[in-house]
């Protein structure tokens, strides 16, 4: 049993890796015996983390890409498949909001920074969609596995957040559609599946949760009332799934969202 969880010898690639929730993904991966290519606009940062895990006894590189630059992209892969020689898997972690895709309050709705939005949804959706253009050929000939990060703001109405439900909505979407078209052309070959964080703590949601003190914000406290668990998620609790997702424990399951809320998903308030 041990053993079909295990991610010994394969290699991952994650986008978005020099982010908070990245750093998650990449070490849980690389403590599952995995190797980790770790990709990010933030060349200083993934070098530093892949430095932490070769320290630690792990294999990882450092892989500078754009996940909306599809020259980036295929550098990233080719540099990849040169120093390891295939690819086992792809998480695509890069995304988050951005402070002009949020709506503030008392603005007019009929006057919402609709730019903003499409800058939101271009690196959620198509950041997703992109380097799995890129990275998914090499999957196939290794019975690889490709995992998507969604959202709570998916599958429920969360206020001031439009541009970000509308990605995250398209980004279970695609799973879901892209799972049957891989599983019609290459059947077991290749699985697409999806995990649905519920609130955890980021760069990009730091500000609008809690205050410079360590409270919660009004919103946050919102939040907080509506997770039974009554806190916010820590990051590495994500990770049991991705390796899940990412391991041989897994091979029949494809097209699948994962809820990891803490109970947001099904509470009703009462």
């Amino acid at each position: 049993m041990k053993e079909q969880f295990s991610l010994h010898g394969k290699v991952i690639v994650v986008t978005g890796a020099t982010g908070v929730l990245g750093n998650s993904f990449i070490q849980g991966i690389a403590d599952a015996g995995g190797i980790v290519g770790i990709l990010g606009r933030n060349e200083k940062v993934a070098e530093q983390r892949a430095l932490s895990i070769i320290n630690k006894g792990g294999k990882a590189i450092a892989l500078k890409a754009d996940v909306l630059k599809q020259d980036e992209l295929l550098a990233a892969k080719d540099k990849l498949l040169k120093e390891f020689g295939k690819i086992d898997g792809l998480v695509n972690g890069a995304g988050g909001n951005r402070p002009e895709g949020v709506l503030q309050p008392g603005s007019n709705i009929f006057e919402m920074n609709v730019e903003g939005m499409k800058d939101v949804m271009n690196v959620n959706l198509w950041g997703t969609l992109l380097p799995t253009q890129v990275f998914g050929p090499s999957l196939v000939q290794t019975k690889g596995c490709i995992v998507n990060i969604s959202s709570m703001s998916a599958q429920k109405a969360i206020t001031r957040v439009l541009g970000y439900s509308l990605a995250k909505a398209a980004v279970e979407c695609y799973t879901k559609w892209f799972a049957i078209e891989l599983a019609n052309r290459y059947g077991d070959a290749i699985r697409m599946n999806a995990i649905a964080p519920g609130f955890f703590l980021t760069e990009q949601n730091r500000s609008l949760l809690t205050n410079e003190n360590g409270g919660y914000t009004e919103r946050g406290e919102k939040v907080i009332r509506q997770t039974p668990f009554q806190r916010f998620g820590n990051p590495d609790e994500l990770t049991g799934c991705l390796i899940w997702l990412l391991s041989d424990a897994s091979k029949f399951v494809t097209g699948t969202v994962i809820n990891i809320d803490g109970g947001f998903s099904v509470y009703s308030g009462v």
